[in-house]
């Protein structure tokens, strides 16, 4: 099965169903812009993701996951540098850090992670690897593709609606003068505190959420949310001007018609139509 093309042609939805229903061993690989992901399959089912430049080894997902302190990600990363991954989750399971569920649970998370990412992708190239997977020193973990397609599918309207809604993230946001609700008595997770303590008319929501390693759609997603609950609104960023409107071409648009303008463009109009009921 030779598959290469365009997201813009075929969707990553489709190459999952296309990959499930063919039952397909190897690595899509996905070229988006200034980013590149590979999601691994065997026999249909996925098995390992990488996205771009980010480091997947087992310290780091179990540290994101809340399997390991700061502390313990901090001396494994110092002092296993040369253990795969799964001599370190052995050693791992045999101190008693973590369990075998732990760590499969952690890795299944951070692959799935990647593909409800890179199902949001609508530009990017794409190529299947056959028969390229992972090597053995890494840690797979099978997961049925149904699921993760109805998932997938579902994500993607949210994140068509809430694009509708913050089509920018380029925008700051602030907290408002008179909120609906107090926010100490709301029950808030993790993420969206740590969303909420970076609020500031100087922090666009972009960088809001490189900080906090949010992709755009949690960003959206938790952002709404707050605007929903009346606690912020969205403000242009303090010192960022406000650019002169361009029409295509990068060129000004016109000012406004003023009211001759109007009467000449009406006259115009009246002198069209009798002209095409005298042919």
């Amino acid at each position: 099965m030779a598959l290469k093309g365009n997201l813009r042609d075929f969707s990553t939805t489709q190459l999952l169903n296309l990959i499930n229903l063919a039952k397909k061993t190897g690595t899509l690989v996905v070229e988006g812009t200034g980013q590149a992901a590979q999601l691994s399959f065997r026999n249909g089912k996925l098995i390992y993701a990488q996205l771009g430049q980010e480091d997947g080894n087992l310290t780091l997902i179990l540290h994101k996951a809340g399997k390991l302190t700061d502390d313990q990600a901090r001396v494994l990363s110092e002092r296993a540098t040369s253990s795969s991954d799964k001599e370190l989750g052995l050693l791992l399971i045999n101190a008693g850090y973590v369990s075998q569920t732990d760590i499969l649970l952690s890795i299944r998370a951070h692959v799935l992670d990647i593909v409800y990412r890179l199902i949001t992708w609508g530009e990017g190239v794409f190529h299947f690897d056959q028969n390229v997977v992972p090597s053995d020193d890494k840690i797979t973990v099978p997961i049925e593709l149904e699921n993760v397609i109805i998932e997938g599918a579902r994500r993607m309207r949210e994140s068509e609606r809430l694009t509708e809604e913050l089509p920018s993230l380029d925008m700051a946001l602030k907290f408002t003068d008179h909120p609906n609700v107090n926010i100490r008595d709301m029950k808030l997770s993790v993420e969206e505190w740590r969303v909420v303590s970076f609020i500031n008319p100087k922090n666009t929501m972009k960088a809001i959420a490189k900080a906090n390693s949010l992709n755009d759609l949690e960003i959206r997603r938790i952002v709404y949310g707050l605007l929903q609950a009346g606690l912020v609104e969205v403000i242009r960023p303090v010192g960022v001007a406000r650019p002169a409107p361009f029409g295509l071409g990068g060129r000004k648009q016109p000012a406004p018609p003023t009211a001759d303008d109007k009467v000449k463009s009406r006259g115009l109009i009246n002198r069209l139509i009798s002209r095409i009921r005298s042919l």
